[in-house]
């Protein structure tokens, strides 16, 4: 039986919903008591789900809380998970782990210093879809890959959420921040680290409108590209054309495809766990199917409309279960696959399209990260209900 690790959660906004509902599927952690710089929104929070609300600074504190949840907003993730740290705790930040390469090296320096976890989502890649491409790319059905495309592309999130500003602020704001890490996440899962990247920008209309909440109606200015086209070529040599926008209203793409010399393969959303993988080995054949639905974390679990941004009306949604695998790698004193040099590395990618978009220079990658290791069953079925 595992040891359940007792959790603090800072940050009781958009995204606490999914990680109490976490508790349904995981068997190892549990949400205690929760934090808010506003005091309201922690208290609601506790009163939602049977908690006890403390401030930021007592929560850090607390002798009982032996993991940090770091939900706040992507400006505050490092703030949050440094003081984390030195108060001797681990901590699980929602993504992305900072918002400048300079502070995630600090927090994956201080994180070994201390002998301490220190974990991120993306854990999505955990999931059926991306697991089950990665074992069909290890028994080498497409050969090996020389390009591809992934598309992130939508018209941002100021119709559902009620406070977007952040999402379009200078530094910690645009899709790369925003979305990036899903599908940067994926790819190195898949393809290993990157080493340079170029691209171009976009910007969008100047104002929004905010389509939902006690705010809505308000417009509010656009302080950040909102369009993003890179080429990021990898280690292995995979070149990648990858589109992360704000500004389209729809489109037919495929979230990621992979093109190799023995075939092709088309990859899930890499926002969500399930779906399944395409692929075609010989023109003009018909695509072969591989279902996720009946694996543990590929099953649906939402069947009706969702009120979460992050989630699709019908799929697998198992956020938490990168929590859930770093609380069972600190009682096995094992490496956790959400680690801090992975999330590191996105990050890398992340400042390095950002910077190789807007100045229209060519960026190496500074950092590299060892691929994660397939999350096999046995492993899975451990940390599950």
């Amino acid at each position: 039986m595992n040891k359940v690790f007792k959790v603090g959660l800072v940050g009781c906004g958009h995204i606490a919903e999914t990680y109490f509902r976490a508790h349904k599927y995981f068997n190892n952690f549990k949400i205690i008591k929760c934090a808010d710089i506003k005091e309201k929104a922690s208290k609601t929070c506790a009163k939602r789900y049977g908690i006890k609300s403390l401030s930021v600074k007592d929560l850090l504190k607390d002798k009982e809380i032996e993991i940090i949840l770091n939900l706040t907003i992507p400006k505050a993730h490092y703030k949050v998970a440094k003081n984390a740290l030195l108060h001797n705790k681990h901590v699980y930040s929602e993504k992305p782990m900072a918002i400048n390469l300079k502070n995630g090296k600090e927090l994956v320096k201080m994180a070994k210093r201390k002998k301490l976890y220190i974990g991120n989502a993306p854990d999505t890649f955990l999931g059926g879809g991306n697991q089950k491409s990665k074992e069909i790319l290890e028994k080498k059905l497409i050969g090996k890959i020389n390009l591809g495309n992934a598309i992130f592309a939508f018209p941002g999130v100021q119709s559902y959420h009620p406070n977007p500003e952040p999402w379009f602020a200078k530094k910690e704001g645009g899709p790369v921040i925003d979305m990036g890490p899903y599908y940067l996440t994926a790819l190195v899962n898949l393809l290993g680290p990157a080493k340079e990247v170029s691209g171009s920008i976009m910007r969008g209309v100047k104002k929004r409108t905010i389509g939902i909440g006690p705010k809505k109606g308000r417009k509010f200015k656009v302080k950040c590209p909102t369009t993003y086209l890179a080429t990021i070529v990898f280690e292995n040599k995979t070149i990648i054309r990858l589109t992360l926008s704000f500004d389209v209203i729809a489109h037919q793409r495929n979230h990621i495809e992979f093109y190799g010399n023995k075939g092709s393969m088309i990859v899930p959303d890499p926002n969500m766990f399930g779906g399944s993988v395409y692929v075609c080995k010989k023109l003009g054949e018909s695509w072969k199917e591989h279902k996720t639905n009946k694996m543990p974390l590929g099953k649906i679990n939402i069947r009706g409309k969702s009120l979460r941004a992050n989630e699709s009306p019908i799929n697998a949604n198992y956020r938490g279960v990168g929590l859930s695998e770093m609380a069972y790698c600190i009682e096995k004193k094992k490496r956790h696959r959400c680690n801090g040099e992975l999330s590191l590395h996105v990050l890398d990618i992340i400042q390095s399209t950002m910077k190789a978009s807007i100045t229209g220079k060519k960026q190496k990658i500074k950092t590299t990260c060892q691929i994660p290791k397939k999350f096999n069953l046995k492993e899975i079925k451990k940390i599950m209900r």
